[in-house]
């Protein structure tokens, strides 16, 4: 683990080089920690795959008492007794109408769209880090049958609610936008609504299981085309 100087009142803790539920559990004991311990002098939190980012009051505090504080909470992580986040679920229309890309990605991984629905389902996802855009959280690792890589020419336009694979990530598409993953789905659930609190479902640290559901299902939970 490193601490260095990300700006004139923020620092950022690496903790890794690499996408790992050790060390995502670790990101989350950290911000936890600073966050009861900076109380009103701390700005913001931005944790991510394996670094923390953090913001706080120049007029309050400073990089030397920032540091001070960091040191000793990283003396002190106990990854065994991090909590584990919520479990969040989230029901998915799979199907080709919904998902564009969920035949050829089957195709190309050589199984049935049953049995990608069936393993993109049955595996919890931790949240890793939510950016690109409000409310999109990427979540990892998906089975490495059914990883994908991104498609070679991005939409110029993905639909809200939009589930998809990158790599061995995979997101729900919080707003309509360009992007490049492969589409294997439709999700009801909003993932950002800055009239709601929390104007989020899920946050870094959470862990997300996602359940099929019919397009009927779908609509009436709200789910639009």
């Amino acid at each position: 683990m490193r601490i260095a100087v990300a700006g004139e009142n923020s620092l950022i803790v690496y903790f890794g080089e690499k996408t790992d539920p050790l060390i995502s559990a670790q990101v989350q004991q950290t911000a936890q920690r600073v966050e009861q311990v900076l109380g009103d002098k701390l700005i913001d939190l931005v944790p991510s795959y394996a670094s923390l980012l953090i913001i706080y009051d120049p007029f309050q505090s400073d990089h030397l008492e920032v540091r001070t504080l960091l040191n000793a909470i990283l003396a002190q992580l106990d990854s065994a007794t991090a909590s584990q986040g919520e479990l969040i679920r989230l029901p998915v229309w799979y199907d080709t109408e919904a998902g564009p890309d969920l035949e050829a990605l089957a195709a190309r991984a050589n199984l049935s769209i049953e049995e990608v629905i069936r393993l993109h389902s049955e595996t919890e996802y931790r949240v890793y880090a939510i950016g690109f855009a409000p409310g999109f959280a990427y979540l990892g690792e998906v089975d490495e049958r059914i990883a994908a890589p991104r498609l070679s020419t991005p939409r110029q336009r993905v639909p809200r609610g939009a589930v998809a694979i990158a790599d061995r990530q995979t997101a729900i598409y919080p707003a309509p936008s360009p992007g490049g993953w492969n589409l294997i789905g439709r999700c009801p659930q909003r993932m950002f609504d800055p009239q709601q609190t929390p104007c989020m479902p899920v946050q870094v640290g959470d862990r997300v299981r996602f359940e099929a559901i019919d397009r009927a299902t779908y609509f009436a939970l709200g789910g639009e085309l």
